[in-house]
């Protein structure tokens, strides 16, 4: 399993499930934030048409292409779920935002063999790492 950091650095893109319109939440300012770093962005939100200059796909089997990184900003109850959609659409990581923690999804992504973090921020992990972009260490 990658550490956080790893998987930041190797993840471009990154699909947000529960990403906000409201720029007030950290749903919104955390994946604009990335992708002003380079990361692109898909966000996932069954209300929204568009956000982040990106379409609003209804769910990550709606997603046609592959993604990096699924980022979720959903309650734990929810992520367990959404962890499951991940697995099925191929996806090589999860990350549960600050603040959810799920046992269950845990559980199912470690029998699927992919990386699991929880309950960390990506925009304080991209400071933390000095990364300027995907794939990319400080400069």
């Amino acid at each position: 399993m990658r550490d956080a950091q790893r998987i930041l650095a190797e993840a471009a893109t990154i699909a947000v499930v529960g990403a906000s319109r409201d720029p007030r939440k950290p749903a919104h300012t955390v994946p604009a934030r990335m992708q002003r770093y380079g990361w692109r962005i898909i966000p996932v939100n069954p209300t929204a048409d568009e956000l982040f200059g990106e379409p609003v796909y209804r769910s990550l089997a709606d997603i046609p292409h592959p993604v990096d990184l699924v980022d979720v900003f959903r309650p734990a109850a929810d992520a367990v779920e959404v962890v499951r959609e991940a697995v099925r659409i191929g996806a090589p990581a999860v990350w549960l935002q600050l603040g959810i923690v799920s046992v269950e999804a845990r559980r199912i992504a470690e029998e699927a063999g992919i990386d699991y973090v929880e309950d960390r921020c990506l925009v304080i992990e991209r400071a933390a790492a000095g990364l300027t972009g995907p794939d990319r260490a400080p400069r």
